[in-house]
């Protein structure tokens, strides 16, 4: 038998979509950019599962003058405690130096903890009457209302204040002030405000956008499903093909994962015709559960971080440019619909 060999590099997309900048996004980053005068802190999450491409720098034009933690939710999703994982979070920490990092998953009470910790310092060095207000950014669905529920949770022991779910969109206005730390007797307490999650308004490369439709920032109707899960089969494959080894034998065609998946899973239409977009989107739910293997999608260096800061910052101008490159782009995949219709 053959020994099977991955793919080292998934083929380039040019049709891919490339931006998935909304109307309330861009309302909701103004809204924000008027609350500043109120907030001591900004709380930027960023997907553990994706560290360079969930970085949007619209917060970092738009927000500066505040002081800024970087929290990588969904910590529980994409590491076991291997070394190489514990390397991963020391190269983070130490590429963005001062600027305070921490990992989390809102799940997991002693990450919570730590948030919480940081908070309560930072309010203490605050010199308020009111209490230190706080708000919460990030990319959409990276984990920003979870992370706020279990903070209130843990910090003032009451129950969910801000809707979560599976699709982006969820949080589509900026929401009101939530207290995440009681006050004292010599200090006032500690609020947080929800915001709704804010697209870069044009991804510098395919893969990217691929990372992040698969880890959900954009809504699953956006990419094709199958062409998703071929990119999950991709980086599986550099993982290990015994991932998906309970539903097909290691291969590099996912139309032969997904007619695996189909029968085990009874994903099947008429006459037994494998029904390839609902196997798809069941694959790809698996992963961003943690049922398919627990590892991350961009590979992270202090060269491809320094690669990354320099690509982004290329960028920045940054809506307004960002926004001619997405024009640009929409209309050169119209004109080609329209040749190929012709």
């Amino acid at each position: 038998m053959a020994t099977f060999v991955p793919r080292l590099v998934f083929p380039t997309l040019d049709s891919l979509p490339r931006s998935y900048f909304l109307g309330h996004h861009r309302a909701g980053l103004n809204k924000m950019k008027t609350m500043l005068s109120s907030i001591d802190l900004i709380i930027e999450c960023r997907d553990y599962r994706v560290p360079l491409s969930s970085r949007n720098p619209l917060f970092e034009e738009n927000l500066a003058g505040r002081q800024r933690l970087i929290v990588y939710t969904k910590q529980d999703l994409g590491t076991e405690g291997r070394e190489a994982d514990k390397l991963r979070e020391a190269t983070i920490r130490h590429f963005h130096q001062p600027t305070p990092i921490l990992f989390s998953s809102h799940k997991e009470p002693r990450s919570i903890r730590d948030i919480l910790s940081f908070a309560r310092s930072h309010a203490l060095s605050t010199n308020t009457l009111t209490g230190s207000r706080m708000m919460i950014v990030g990319m959409p669905n990276v984990g920003k209302s979870s992370l706020l529920n279990a903070l209130r949770q843990l910090g003032v022991h009451k129950g969910k204040a801000a809707q979560t779910g599976d699709q982006p969109g969820v949080t589509r206005k900026i929401g009101t002030t939530v207290k995440i730390i009681d006050s004292t007797d010599s200090k006032e307490g500690v609020y947080l405000v929800d915001t709704p999650g804010v697209f870069v308004p044009y991804v510098p490369n395919a893969e990217a956008m691929l990372k992040l439709a698969l880890c959900g920032s954009v809504k699953d109707t956006i990419i094709s499903p199958t062409t998703m899960a071929d990119y999950l089969l991709f980086q599986l494959n550099l993982q290990s093909p015994r991932l998906y080894g309970g539903w097909s034998p290691p291969t590099n065609d996912v139309m032969v994962l997904l007619a695996g998946v189909a029968q085990k899973t009874g994903r099947l239409q008429k006459g037994g015709v494998p029904d390839y977009d609902a196997s798809a989107l069941w694959l790809i739910q698996r992963w961003r559960t943690g049922h398919l293997g627990r590892f991350v999608l961009d590979r992270v260096s202090e060269e491809s971080l320094e690669r990354d800061h320099l690509e982004i910052e290329n960028l920045s101008g940054s809506l307004s440019q960002a926004r001619r490159l997405g024009k640009e782009e929409r209309r050169q995949r119209s004109k080609a619909r329209h040749v190929e219709a012709g």
